[in-house]
């Protein structure tokens, strides 16, 4: 069985435009996938990249424009930007690792409902009452926002440290158990090849 370990960050656009895209590419192939969230700005700065509001102003102008045009293409709602962007990635982070470790819910979908909180909804995933909303909705115990703290930031440092060993330097980012990488919500038909065994 093909596993695929999925790097993301719950306020990257790009997760956000990967939406359930990935859990359903992995079923179709009877493959597994486990979720990594980490820090992407901490991310930028092991790995030679910028934060967005760092960058050129050429580079951020075109970020604005790529986001408008990709949330388009998808036909996904997308406020390019948002009311709260920046935001602390980690508390949201936390709850997907403790979802994932508990089970009995669909972390996929749990991923997609966060990046769609601060995407879409203008919602704040540092704030507790988002982050429970978006593991009820999934089919998880909202409580585990409160719990498993200490589990979820250890493992949300070595999932950065794991990224970088890797070769990750943005999200989303794909690595096959074979050692395939795929960088971005636009190389997840090449996943898709990949895992039929036509790439």
């Amino acid at each position: 069985m093909a596993h695929i370990d999925y790097y993301l960050a719950t306020i990257s656009p790009n997760c956000y435009f990967a939406g359930r895209r990935p859990g359903e590419i992995a079923a179709k192939h009877g493959a597994t996938i486990t979720y990594k969230p980490l820090d992407i700005m901490g991310l930028f700065g092991r790995t030679g990249g910028l934060p967005p509001g760092q960058r050129h102003p050429s580079r951020q102008e075109y970020r604005l424009i790529e986001i408008e045009r990709t949330g388009r293409v998808l036909d996904m709602p997308v406020n390019v930007k948002p009311a709260h962007f920046p935001t602390n990635p980690a508390p949201a982070s936390y709850a997907i690792i403790a979802a994932q470790s508990a089970g009995g819910g669909d972390v996929g979908d749990l991923v997609a409902r966060i990046t769609e909180a601060c995407w879409a909804g203008e919602k704040d995933v540092a704030d507790d009452s988002v982050i429970k909303s978006c593991l009820e909705a999934s089919g998880f115990d909202p409580s585990l926002a409160d719990s498993g703290l200490l589990a979820g930031a250890q493992a949300y440092e070595q999932n950065m440290e794991d990224a970088v060993a890797a070769g990750v330097f943005g999200a989303p980012f794909f690595i096959t158990d074979d050692g395939a990488r795929f960088w971005g919500q636009d190389r997840l038909d090449q996943l898709d090849l990949h895992l039929a065994g036509k790439l």
